[in-house]
């Protein structure tokens, strides 16, 4: 360590234990956070001359020293607890015990408790003055400079600590964020839904069409997949033995690029109902989101950023508008995809019109359908907007349509041109579910690394009978991320996997 502030701050902790004090103790009690403390000084205090007589030490403080100015006689710091900021004073001479020689060796990071009471300064700010101070962890390496903080984005997401440290935004950002957790199980709960887990290491890589992470499994001697979806396959077996609502928030992996609305490991949620169809399932959804926005914003407007960082304001005010997938390539491009029944047709449709999709030749029906959609629809749709009836190749997990089976009863929840949430009536015709799978491995064997593997325990499953079911996942981060106005998922992730430093 090249920074001299560093053994400057070892030789104070030598200090410290040559005066017997410990600079790292076991624990300690408080009696306040610093919200509570500010509230009880605003229904009275005496004044500081009171104090200095007598003082009641009826207020315990810990957390870490933000600020210290030093004016002769008189120390002022801030103190920041989990529930914010407050002022405290360190008066020479009033003081017990080792508390003044203690002061000596006070550096701005460092974690102390104090114990006093609490007075108004003459700019009127809600003070502790100190009685008596106790070292509760000495920081040998100094915080970013105050009025700048962290400025490097990628320190921020290296250094999460010291960015949540040093910005109250950052941290509240963070508070939000698993508050919206919260709340979500909560609501789940109060619908009769049953929270349950399923496991990370699967032998079939499904749920989604993404490419998985492969890992080997020691043990067993066999290599398994970390899930790239929410356990939608297990949850359907949970409903199959019973369990007629259930929900599950938990990570998963895909092995795929990164940018602002992706990552590799992130949250999902994901629930399935059984005797519900995907209409049942869209007005969950809007029941959902009104509930969590009056929670969590008091409003169903919300300022939102768009792709290109300017500010633009989305209603979740419901309902919400239903409009069909066909119907949004037809309008973006021209393409009638129900004029294109294979993979081969419908590229020769997009080559005409100049379309460019990178390594369109390799995928498969379903997948270059997707992503003509993304090309030419998604960035579109800003506000709240529910996609129905996507192509049955698209969704081999989902239920066809009765009236027309090349489309499936599904709905994807795009707000500012994100898919939020994505959901259908589930296919529970095993016969259905094999032919579709079928077709999926074959994708996959021809070079479709996004499509999806067979999964004969699955199919077992299901020819033991299945209730209808509408399943349902959204991503975490991604909402997060859009109620906070941030521009990128790791923003919201509180550790996000980064490159090794050299």
């Amino acid at each position: 360590m090249d920074n001299p502030l560093f053994q400057e701050r070892l030789d104070k902790i030598e200090k410290l234990r040559a005066l017997s004090v410990q600079p790292y103790p076991e624990r300690f009690d408080r009696t306040h956070f610093s919200d509570e403390a500010k509230a009880l000084g605003e229904k009275g205090v005496r004044t500081a001359e009171e104090i200095i007589e007598k003082s009641r030490n009826d207020v315990v403080l810990s957390g870490r020293l933000m600020s210290l100015r030093s004016f002769g006689k008189l120390n002022f710091a801030h103190l920041q607890d989990a529930n914010g900021r407050i002022q405290v004073c360190f008066m020479k001479g009033t003081m017990a015990g080792k508390s003044e020689e203690i002061l000596k060796f006070l550096d701005i990071g460092d974690f102390v408790g104090v114990e006093g009471e609490l007075f108004k300064t003459k700019h009127g700010e809600i003070t502790l003055l100190v009685s008596n101070l106790t070292f509760l962890g000495k920081a040998i390496r100094p915080l970013p400079e105050k009025w700048h903080g962290l400025q490097d984005q990628e320190t921020k997401y290296r250094q999460r600590y010291l960015d949540t440290a040093m910005s109250e935004e950052v941290l509240k950002r963070f508070k939000f964020r698993f508050d919206l957790e919260r709340r979500l199980r909560e609501y789940y709960w109060s619908q009769g839904f049953t929270e349950i887990e399923s496991p990370l290491l699967e032998n079939t890589s499904s749920g989604a069409a993404a490419k998985p992470f492969t890992t080997h499994h020691n043990a067993l001697d066999i290599d398994v997949f970390l899930r790239i979806a929410g356990g939608e396959l297990w949850h359907k077996m949970a409903v199959i033995g019973g369990m007629e609502k259930v929900f599950e928030m938990g990570r998963c992996f895909r092995n795929e690029g990164m940018d602002p609305s992706h990552l590799q490991e992130f949250t999902m949620l994901e629930h399935y109902a059984a005797y519900w169809n995907y209409e049942d399932n869209m007005k969950f959804t809007e029941g959902l989101f009104e509930f969590l926005l009056k929670e969590l914003m008091g409003t169903t407007k919300v300022m939102v950023k768009d792709r290109e960082g300017k500010p633009v304001e989305v209603d979740f005010k419901t309902p919400w508008p239903r409009k069909k997938f066909r119907d949004l390539i037809l309008d973006g491009c021209g393409i009638d995809i129900s004029d294109h029944k294979d993979a081969k047709s419908l590229l020769k449709a997009i080559k005409a019109k100049k379309i460019v999709i990178e390594e369109a030749s390799t995928l498969g029906y379903g997948n270059l359908v997707d992503h003509l959609y993304k090309k030419v629809a998604r960035p579109h749709l800003i506000q709240p907007t529910f996609v129905i009836q996507h192509p049955a190749d698209m969704k081999p997990l989902a239920r066809k349509n009765d009236k027309d089976g090349r489309y499936c009863d599904s709905f994807q929840l795009l707000v500012n041109t994100w898919e939020i949430v994505n959901a259908y009536s589930e296919l529970v015709d095993p016969t259905d579910q094999r032919d579709r799978l079928t077709k999926q491995a074959k994708a996959k064997a021809g070079g479709d690394e996004e499509a999806m593997s067979m999964n004969e325990e699955f199919l077992e499953a299901m020819e033991h009978g299945m209730p209808p079911i509408s399943g349902w996942g959204m991503g975490i981060d991604r909402l997060a991320t859009l109620l906070t106005q941030q521009d990128n998922l790791r923003d919201v992730v509180l550790f996000p996997l980064l490159r090794p430093k050299a």
